[in-house]
């Protein structure tokens, strides 16, 4: 039994015609004719009296015409939805940090999925990211969890992992054996936060004001910028796990702790994702606790 058949039949028994019916549909009266009695061969049952001024429908015919026309219902509504989504498009934005960890793995698995749907990728901040989820024109956004009291009741927040915070220099640097923040007093700083978020995360620890603060949204330049100079950075303990970064970087060794950081989907209040963006946004969620929550193997 083939979906055109039963649309054939439904076509029919609204129309109260063949002729009607084959109009309607734009094929030729004998085809419908055809797949009509096609169906009715294959159910072993004849399903509409033809007379003159039209069809009515049998007894076996009103009960599967009951049978299948919710069903029919659901099924072209299935097939409008599929159509759909192999035209849209999923956005995503998500912080320099996840581009080399999280996203990719996410993207690969999510394309044997969803290989015709169209997708967004936008690296930037937090600051940058969260007005385009806000104004759609982001699906969702992966990144830090927005400072206390500066919650987006339009923005829904979903937890991934909760990361320790650490500063960094390039090996070699005259503060690699530094005990307290301190002697961190002078320095300037590159960072992967807004600087105001840098201040407030030295500020919570007890060390200076820092010197300066060059924001920084590509995690590579950020790297050479470190590893080029005697400017520290306070990133995500994960960073440090990442390819040639431990060859380059070393943490320093403050006693103090850091206040940590938590990461997460940000999207839309008041709009569901599609299909294709909510599979994406579970699998970026699952690959984000295991990649973001096992042991770092740096000290």
């Amino acid at each position: 039994m083939r979906l055109t058949q039963i649309r054939d039949f439904l076509a029919v028994v609204e129309c109260g015609s063949i002729n009607s019916a084959a109009r309607k549909l734009g094929v030729s009266q004998p085809g419908l004719t055809k797949s009509l009695g096609s169906l009715e061969t294959e159910l072993g049952a004849s399903l509409l009296k033809r007379a003159p001024t039209g069809v009515t429908l049998t007894a076996p015919g009103r009960a599967f015409h009951v049978r299948v026309r919710a069903g029919y219902a659901e099924l072209t509504k299935a097939q409008e939805e599929l159509a759909s989504e192999a035209k849209s498009q999923v956005a995503l934005g998500f912080g320099p940090f996840f581009a080399l960890q999280v996203v990719p793995r996410a993207v690969l698995r999510w394309r044997e999925k969803f290989p015709d749907v169209q997708l967004r990728l936008v690296e930037g901040l937090r600051h940058a990211t969260g007005p385009m989820v806000r104004d759609a024109t982001l699906d969702m956004s992966l990144a830090p969890r927005p400072p206390l009291g500066q919650d987006d009741p339009a923005i829904r927040f979903k937890p991934i992992a909760h990361l320790e915070q650490v500063v960094v220099a390039r090996r070699g640097h005259p503060l690699a054996r530094a005990r307290s923040a301190a002697a961190l007093a002078g320095q300037g700083w590159v960072s992967n936060l807004r600087h105001a978020a840098t201040t407030e995360t030295l500020r919570a620890i007890g060390a200076p004001e820092p010197r300066q603060v060059t924001e920084c949204e590509s995690f590579s330049a950020m790297l050479t910028l470190l590893d080029g100079s005697d400017m520290l950075a306070v990133v995500q303990h994960p960073f440090l796990d990442m390819p040639h970064v431990a060859d380059a970087l070393q943490r320093i060794p403050i006693a103090e702790r850091l206040p940590g950081m938590t990461v997460g989907l940000h999207t839309r209040a008041d709009a569901p994702l599609t299909r294709p963006a909510a599979a994406l946004a579970r699998l970026l969620s699952e690959i984000g606790r295991s990649v973001l929550q096992r042991p770092s193997k740096s000290s």
